[in-house]
């Protein structure tokens, strides 16, 4: 099944059959992983993750040997971190994508310099019109960026993979948002590990 990136935005994938390991995450980090639960708009709707995740979890744990959560605290609060814990799963470690894409202690160093930076990702990149622009409502009031923006200095692109086309699209974001640019190669940080471990414990 090809993984767009309409489908993934606004629909997630749903786990079928059964196996080892099931991973719940994010839908934006879908080009990464394989089998997701939730659709990538969660990323804008943190008060819905948790609830979200506890549903999933009770709905396939009788299929999979293991259960991953791929996401971060991604806005809750450390809400998501108390209900994995109370429901005996795992989860990624890190605030949000953001920083395990640039590797956590990383990300934790330089985040007090980078308080006025807006980050994106690949996918992000791809899907800015779903993500950026038409739910902040800038395609229909483009007079609203400044206030939504105007503390931000810079638009820093986490690039998980080398993609010209990408990288442009990226600074044409930046310059729409009037924010001065940055291309950061990351590849997928601290998710390739993680994932990397969590396969080899499985075996």
């Amino acid at each position: 099944m090809a993984l767009s990136d309409a489908t993934l935005t606004e629909d997630g994938l749903t786990a079928s059959g059964t196996g080892r390991i099931l991973l719940i995450a994010c839908g934006a980090l879908a080009r990464e992983i394989l089998d997701l639960k939730a659709p990538a708009k969660y990323h804008l709707y943190p008060d819905k993750i948790t609830d979200a995740v506890r549903a999933s979890v009770a709905k396939h744990r009788a299929r999979y040997d293991t259960i991953f959560v791929v996401y971060a605290d991604c806005g809750t609060g450390g809400l998501l971190q108390a209900a994995c814990e109370e429901l005996g799963v795992e989860m990624v470690a890190g605030p949000h994508c953001y920083s395990f894409f640039e590797g956590n202690e990383r990300f934790a160093a330089q985040s007090e310099s980078e308080i006025t930076t807006f980050y994106l990702t690949d996918f992000l990149i791809r899907q800015f019109e779903a993500f950026i622009i038409k739910p902040m409502g800038l395609d229909r009031h483009p007079e609203l960026r400044d206030m939504y923006f105007g503390n931000y200095e810079k638009l820093v692109y986490q690039a998980q993979t080398d993609d010209p086309a990408l990288t442009e699209k990226a600074r044409a974001a930046a310059k729409t948002l009037g924010l001065a640019f940055e291309r950061r190669f990351t590849g997928y940080g601290d998710l390739h590990n993680t994932l990397a471990g969590l396969s080899s414990s499985s075996d």
